[in-house]
């Protein structure tokens, strides 16, 4: 049984998560005989005593360690040779930008897995961080609209809300939250003009995450057909806010025909469709974006379609909360990614640039591209639950074997992307982005 490292988090000054909670490290030491050595780390959420009373020796030296864990990437010139990496590797879409770090991951013969593609069967992740990116993205989304609101000269419960990182954990935020429910129950939204509405795309786990924050305020689910009727009858309910789910379906439609919309059709062919998000957006005040997007697919949101509303004096829509943060991507407005402490940028139609802070004339967008890492302490617990099962035979793997006789999980095999300084199988399409960088 191989001894396991646990690295420090060195990429940004936010990041406080771990990989393995030291209960874990505990129970897998207790019962699988695995032995670990922890980084040193002083802004880790569980301390370092934490991890040396599970069992675990303190060391900054990982040479002992067959496999180190991470939650982000290793720096380039810290990566050993011949060891088994685990963390976020950010290169399976062949981003340019970890290209190098994939380079040495080869030229050192380091085998990767990569959290992302640890899948089942059908593709569906089974480690990963999306419902606390979702959770602490409602959060901040929820604040920063206070602010804006505050800014206009309008006093409203949402003024109290604070970041996700300003509270101790999920559950103080969501108690806060039900606290503010409750000043809107009793002296309405204190906000212009009515309704308040809130619509989610989406529907994983960044979605669900992001639903289960906005819930602990006072809402009417609204459907989508129904939302443009709401805002014909001037509603001015002022005491809840109307919450509308929006499906794919809901947001292209095809160039020709009138089939009714199929998403394996999408999937497959988007080239036949193009978006309609556009007819709801003037209705909405917050948009919360959580949906999976690729290049192929429609934008769902233009600068010209910001320009446009804002000419046709379409204001409502105040905050674009981007939980996806994919930069240039499903929303043009997302051109870069942003930090807990400067959470937001506002787009100007009028003038067509950014500004950043949430005061410019425009719609703001939240984009923070770290959103786990505000709560900390939760994102950790849920990940370790879904890693621990896979350590026993992460640690016991023989990695000096070839891939194809490899004794592990076929969850994890399908997540290595390189072995003994060879892109595997399924990874292969990635040398066309490494000869483009080089």
């Amino acid at each position: 049984m191989g001894k396991i490292g646990i690295r420090l988090e060195d990429k940004n000054r936010w990041e406080r998560r771990v990989p393995i909670v030291p209960a874990d490290v505990e129970a897998l030491g207790r019962e699988h005989g695995i032995e670990w050595i922890v980084q040193p780390f002083a802004n880790r959420v569980y301390d370092d005593d934490s991890y040396r009373a599970a069992g675990a020796e303190l060391s900054n030296d990982l040479s002992d360690a067959q496999v180190i864990l991470s939650v982000k990437e290793v720096p380039i010139d810290l990566l050993m040779v011949d060891k088994t990496y685990i963390f976020f590797a950010h290169v399976i879409k062949g981003q340019a930008y970890n290209m190098p770090l994939l380079q040495q991951l080869l030229e050192r013969r380091c085998t990767l897995i990569d959290y992302e593609p640890i899948t089942n069967e059908e593709g569906r992740r089974l480690v990963l961080f999306g419902r606390e990116a979702g959770q602490a993205g409602m959060i901040d989304t929820l604040h920063v609209l206070g602010q804006r609101l505050a800014s206009e000269g309008y006093e409203t419960p949402l003024a109290a809300i604070r970041q996700a990182y300003q509270y101790e954990d999920l559950a103080a935020a969501l108690g806060h939250l039900e606290e503010v429910g409750g000043d809107i129950r009793r002296r309405g939204l204190g906000f212009e003009p009515l309704p308040m509405v809130v619509g989610f795309t989406g529907h994983g786990n960044v979605n669900k995450g992001s639903m289960r924050v906005f819930d602990r305020l006072p809402f009417e689910e609204l459907a989508p057909e129904d939302l443009a009727a709401l805002m014909a009858r001037g509603s001015t309910v002022a005491d809840r806010i109307f919450k509308v789910h929006f499906r794919k379906r809901h947001m292209v439609r095809r160039r020709q025909g009138d089939a009714p919309f199929d998403a394996e059709e999408y999937r497959r062919f988007p080239e036949r469709f193009s978006d309609c998000f556009i007819e709801h957006l003037p209705h909405l005040t917050v948009w919360m974006n959580g949906i999976f997007w690729r290049d192929s697919y429609p934008r769902y949101f233009t600068k010209a379609q910001a320009q446009a509303m804002w000419r046709a004096g379409q204001r409502k829509l105040r905050i674009i909360g981007d939980v996806t943060c994919d930069i240039d991507g499903s929303i043009e407005l997302t051109y870069k990614s942003t930090s807990p402490d400067r959470p937001t940028y506002v787009y100007e139609p009028e003038h067509d640039r950014f500004v950043d802070g949430f005061g410019g004339d425009g719609f703001i967008v939240m984009a923070v591209d770290n959103l786990p890492c505000e709560l900390p302490r939760d994102a950790s617990d849920n990940f370790s639950r879904s890693l621990r099962d896979f350590i026993p035979a992460i640690a016991e793997a023989d990695y000096s074997r070839p891939f194809e006789e490899l004794e592990l999980p076929p969850e994890i095999l399908r997540a290595i992307v390189c072995h003994r300084g060879e892109l595997t199988p399924e990874f292969s399409y990635l040398q066309k982005y490494l000869d483009k960088h080089e």
